[in-house]
């Protein structure tokens, strides 16, 4: 899982704006922030550098114990 829905939301991007910064379609960009579809590293590098974040704020790192 990714939280790459919660930092463009914060930031005030656009998925449609977002997209088209990754070079990647809307629908693809979509996938990723509802978790259809996970970017590979290489991408997820890119995005969090599109957002001027730290890559690990992009990986849910909370996983059940149970």
């Amino acid at each position: 899982m990714n939280c790459i829905k919660d930092v463009p939301e914060e930031k005030g991007i656009k998925q449609t704006g977002f997209a088209g910064k990754l070079e990647k379609s809307f629908s693809i960009v979509n996938a990723y922030v509802c978790n259809r579809r996970q970017p590979c590293l290489e991408e997820l590098f890119e995005i969090a550098e599109i957002l001027q974040v730290d890559v690990k704020e992009l990986i849910d790192s909370k996983k059940d114990l149970l």
